[in-house]
């Protein structure tokens, strides 16, 4: 990835970049003023320490308290659904990583708004964060209608893949839960076959309707109602770590 912010603007050392680009547009309508002091005054404080050595325990020493699990949204958009999390579950630890301005703000302010201290953000490519964290941190992980590039020439960008899929295990403990949505056939035939393929989580669905609906704690996103209301189906699958992986 090669659009990413600098140094002066982080405050950070930049992470090395490693693949193709995987996300779309960064920027979209210009900030209000409100919204632009606020990611000025708060954004930094929100941020992960990325240029810091990788905490061995994660969910303890990034939030300022001893939370009972760590949780990982990649690609948050707008905010809905990482916020409704947090807000539903105040003793676990979310990182939301988002590139797109707009909603990275959106998060900031409700986070400001509300007093929610278990949120941590990354602005930039999520594959910063996995590369950071130490083996066995994350007890669950949203990959919530992530960029489909339905371009052939562009499958290599989809983030369900198997390299990516091999550095998420590593992060994941065992028995932690990888919940993938999406409202594009091919991607729901790919992601899934892709997973699978990989040796390193389990499907432990029994019947259709445990990946067509979402779970009572799955909350719903701006996006995935506009894909319903255009009468795209979407899949909600739910995959298990598996406790030993094959390299």
């Amino acid at each position: 990835m090669t659009d990413v912010k600098s140094t002066v603007e982080t405050g950070e050392a930049a992470p090395a970049r490693r693949g193709p680009r995987l996300y779309g547009r960064q920027k979209g309508h210009a900030l209000s003023a409100h919204r632009r002091q606020l990611m000025q005054d708060r954004l930094p404080g929100l941020r992960l320490p990325l240029a810091s050595a990788t905490p061995a325990r994660a969910s303890s020493s990034l939030f300022g308290k001893d939370c009972k699990a760590l949780w990982l949204e990649i690609g948050f958009g707008a905010g809905e659904h990482l916020l409704a999390q947090a807000r539903a579950n105040p003793d676990v630890g979310l990182i939301g990583c988002e590139p797109f301005e707009n909603g990275v703000a959106k998060v900031v302010g409700a986070i400001d708004t509300e007093g929610l201290a278990n949120i941590r953000v990354h602005d930039n490519d999520a594959r910063d964060v996995v590369s950071w964290l130490a083996d066995k941190q994350v007890h669950r992980c949203f990959i919530l209608f992530p960029d489909p590039w339905p371009k052939k020439r562009h499958a290599k960008r989809r983030l369900v893949a198997p390299e990516f899929l091999r550095e998420l295990a590593r992060v994941m403990v065992p028995g932690a839960e990888l919940r993938f949505a999406t409202d594009i056939a091919d991607y729901q035939r790919t992601g899934l076959a892709a997973v699978l393929k990989s040796g390193l989580f389990n499907w432990p669905a029994r019947e259709p309707q445990d990946w067509r609906e979402r779970s009572e704690d799955w909350p719903a996103t701006r996006y995935e109602g506009k894909a319903i209301a255009a009468g795209r189906r979407c899949a909600y699958f739910t995959f298990r770590r598996n406790a030993v992986l094959v390299r």
